[in-house]
């Protein structure tokens, strides 16, 4: 098969195809668990029975009608590529967004990529000295995103896809209440579905990450915590009480100069998919029970849009 004739079997641009073969190349791929001891391992990754239960009913057996000569190529060349770049900590989507109601070989592909990659990013924790439990809590941020993009109606996964390539190339942990992205010259905080952001819960996060990165990463310098989020848009205090969690988790960072939109991101968009996990519900119907839900929609009935922020606070 060629590109172009894998491409068009995808039905995907070749372009995106050309990106994988050439990222991915003749690199050694990994081999995912065998079947029987799957079941233990997504449940140790959180991930939720009925999520379990279609990744299990299409795995990729060798005899399983299911899995084109296409899609094993591209679960096969999306593994290798992620694994080239192991201890990395950009951006990096694995493939390109598939059409996910051709069945569940389709639609958890990448799901199959991420458990292909579970043994590889322990083995890289294991040579920093990473303890397993802290492993297995950053690693099980799959089934929090599986289960997030089952309420979203399918609509999360391209995003969340690119997201999870963080977690099995080590450059995100999770220690307590935030996950912490290894970066150039900071640390950058990421705020997962995982309960209230208490300034107590934050702290305990940050101390955790304070000795953390010291003794496991000991070359690398954070002088730093940073954030980007829609979360930092002081335009949010003119909604929420002085008091609320959010208003008190801003507050700890000096913000950069408003530069216009980031590039990539619609902070319209990321409001609504991280508060209402939904990006087609109309706004008269999403619904209203927190502070935090009444002011993104009542901005956006106003006519109002929410910015992407950046800012940071000493480590």
């Amino acid at each position: 098969m060629d590109l172009d004739d894998i491409a068009a079997r995808l039905g995907v641009p070749v372009e995106e195809v050309d990106r994988v073969h050439r990222l991915a190349g003749d690199l050694p791929s990994a081999p995912l668990p065998d079947r029987a001891d799957a079941p233990a391992i997504l449940d140790r990754l959180a991930v939720r029975p009925d999520d379990a239960a279609e990744i299990m009913a299409g795995w990729p057996d060798p005899d399983s009608p299911l899995w084109t000569p296409e899609l094993r190529w591209l679960l096969d060349r999306s593994i290798a590529l992620v694994r080239a770049d192991l201890g990395g900590h950009g951006w990096l989507p694995p493939g390109p967004a598939l059409p996910r109601d051709r069945g569940p070989a389709w639609r958890h592909l990448y799901a199959y990529t991420y458990l292909g990659l579970v043994d590889v990013a322990r083995g890289y924790h294991r040579e920093h000295g990473i303890p397993d439990a802290v492993s297995w809590v950053t690693l099980a941020d799959l089934g929090r995103n599986l289960a997030i993009d089952r309420r979203m109606n399918r609509e999360g996964w391209p995003v969340m896809q690119s997201w999870l390539t963080l977690h099995v190339r080590g450059g995100l942990y999770e220690l307590g209440r935030l996950q912490h992205h290894r970066g150039d010259s900071a640390l950058s905080l990421h705020i997962p579905e995982s309960g209230p952001l208490t300034p107590e819960a934050v702290d305990a996060s940050l101390d955790a990450a304070r000795a953390f990165f010291p003794r496991h990463f000991p070359d690398e310098r954070y002088p730093a915590f940073s954030c980007g989020s829609w979360l930092l848009d002081p335009q949010l205090r003119e909604y929420l009480p002085d008091d609320s969690n959010i208003v008190r988790f801003q507050r700890r960072f000096e913000l950069e100069p408003y530069a216009g939109p980031e590039e990539g991101l619609d902070a319209d968009v990321e409001a609504l998919r991280f508060v209402f996990r939904t990006l087609t519900t109309p706004l008269d119907r999403l619904p209203r029970r927190t502070a935090l839900q009444r002011a993104i929609v009542d901005h956006l009935r106003a006519g109002g849009h929410w910015h992407w922020r950046r800012g940071s606070f000493p480590m």
